[in-house]
Formats: C-alpha cells, sequence, structure tokens
C-alpha cells in the first residue's frame, strides 16, 4: 500500500497566508484521525525537516491525516520572522485544526517539536480553544522558556569574542537590556523582536496543564538506560499533581534539530508512530 502524494497548498490566516503540506491517509483506510505538526523555532525548524517528512509519511501510512504548517513569518508562510508573536502562531494552530475538521475528521491531535510543543499545548490549554480530548505527541518540549531564550541570545557570541563564562552572562544580560528597552536583535539570521522573547521568556512546560487528554512525552537521549533530566522529572511531578500523566518514554540518539549535519533517529519514528498504530486496524 503505498501514501497518497502530499498536498502543498496556501492557508488563508490573519495576517496573510500560511504555507502548509498536507498528508492524506494511506489508500484504503478509513480515517477518522489527523494531526497538525508544530515546528520547532528557527534554524531548530529547518534542521528537523527530514525527521518531520519521515515522520508524516509514516502516519500517514499508518491511517492518519497529516497537515505541517509553516507558522506566520516562517518557512513559506507569508510575514516576516522577526513580526511574528506568540498570539498569531496560537491562531494559526486554530486555522489549522479547523482546516481539518472542515476536511472530516473526527479527532485532531497535536504533533510538536520543541518549542512547537509548547506551542501545542498553550494552545490547548487556553478555555477558549475548546478542545476536545486529544492526543499530544511532544517531540523534546522544551522546559523552561527562559532558559531556552538565554541559548539562542548565546548564539550571537558564538564568533569567540566573549569566550569565557563571565563575558557570555554579561553579553547575554547586555541583549536582555536591548529587549527590554524594545530593540529588535538579529540572531543567528533571524530576527527576534521584543514581544516575541517577553512570550519565550515567560513559558513554562509545568504550567501547561490539559487535562483529559493522552500526552506523550519523547526525550532524545545520548545513552541507552538514560532518563529525563532532572528538570524534566519536575515537570513530571508537577503534571501528576495537576491530575496529567504523560506517558515518557526516553529514545536513544542524536539531538537532529541542532546536529550540524542533517541527521535521523529511526527508533524514534518507530515508537511515535506505534502510539496511533491500532487506531484504524479492522477498518481497512
Amino acid at each position: 500500500m503505498s501514501n497518497p502524494s502530499a498536498e502543498p497548498f496556501f492557508l488563508d490566516a490573519s495576517p496573510g497566508k500560511r504555507f502548509c503540506l498536507y498528508h492524506p491517509p494511506a489508500e484504503n483506510i478509513s480515517a477518522n484521525q489527523a494531526l497538525i505538526y508544530l515546528h520547532p523555532f528557527a534554524e531548530e525548524m529547518n534542521k528537523s525537516r527530514r525527521m518531520a517528512a519521515l515522520q508524516a509519511r509514516a502516519f500517514a501510512a499508518a491511517g492518519l491525516g497529516v497537515l505541517q504548517i509553516d507558522l506566520y513569518g516562517c518557512g513559506d508562510s507569508e510575514g516576516d520572522f522577526g513580526e511574528a508573536a506568540w498570539e498569531i502562531w496560537k491562531d494559526d494552530v486554530a486555522c489549522a485544526r479547523q482546516w481539518l475538521i472542515r476536511k472530516g475528521f473526527e479527532s485532531v491531535h497535536f504533533w510538536g517539536l520543541r518549542l512547537g510543543a509548547l506551542l501545542a499545548l498553550d494552545y490547548a490549554a487556553n478555555e477558549e480553544a475548546g478542545i476536545d480530548p486529544a492526543k499530544f505527541v511532544l517531540w523534546q518540549p522544551v522546559v523552561n522558556g527562559k532558559s531556552f531564550l538565554t541559548q539562542f541570545l548565546r548564539l550571537k557570541l558564538v564568533s569567540g569574542l566573549m569566550a569565557d563564562d563571565a563575558a557570555k552572562v554579561s553579553g547575554v544580560q547586555i541583549f536582555r537590556e536591548k529587549l527590554a528597552a524594545g530593540e529588535s536583535l538579529e540572531i543567528a539570521g533571524y530576527m527576534l523582536s521584543p514581544a516575541m522573547a517577553a512570550a519565550i521568556d515567560a513559558l513554562r512546560l509545568s504550567q501547561l496543564i490539559v487535562r483529559n487528554s493522552g500526552i506523550y512525552w519523547f526525550e532524545i537521549t545520548p545513552d541507552t538506560g538514560r532518563g529525563l533530566s532532572p528538570a524534566g522529572v519536575a515537570v513530571v511531578e508537577t503534571w501528576n499533581r495537576s491530575g496529567v500523566r504523560p506517558e515518557v518514554m526516553c529514545i536513544p540518539g542524536l539531538p537532529f534539530w541542532a546536529t550540524q549535519e542533517i541527521s535521523e533517529c529511526p527508533e524514534l519514528l518507530t515508537a511515535t508512530v506505534g502510539i496511533f498504530k491500532s487506531l484504524n486496524e479492522g477498518s481497512s
């Protein structure tokens, strides 16, 4: 059974249009489940394209529809990255979900990588979103937005002009002060606005509580047998106290969203599609 070809199109949103790639379910499978893929931030998106494409095809082969959307100012969508806002991106998620519902899918799930995982949860945690019980596939979710932003700002220091730790700390602090004063910064070829920086800074995975849904957290680790980081364990404990019990799976592999060369993690693909593998058994 071969997968139908992916279908590129532009989705009307506000402002402008969003480039999307729709992967229909495999032929001869009666499917009513679909996923929205929410990509990571800045250059991590480009590094992850290969893995995202492979997983989307695997999902489609298993009988699920997949919609990949380039968020406002990203990829081939309209708008400039420096003009993007977190709220606009959440609206993009809503547009993508409504498109899939109009397409006839009864259940729409969410699959997010890195900061995209937080975007999925933040959208769904909004009481006005009206999300029915869904599955959330979280690939290497960012745990702390402030730490993530600090690492992103440090990309400005890779020239080696500020090689020692003290210089790096002071350099990042200067960048934060400029952002707080309303100045946009160019970081590794991406224009970061003060509003986007503030939104990322405030994100905490532990505070994004989505109840009555299946949450599947996939963590890539350098060694077999290694578990979540202490920060990740603290998130799970906080969620547990709120009645959220994610299923955590640690997969050995390379951090494909950050490696210098494009890399793959076949074990992650197999484990992820396994969540949905039985959804359409007996329906073909």
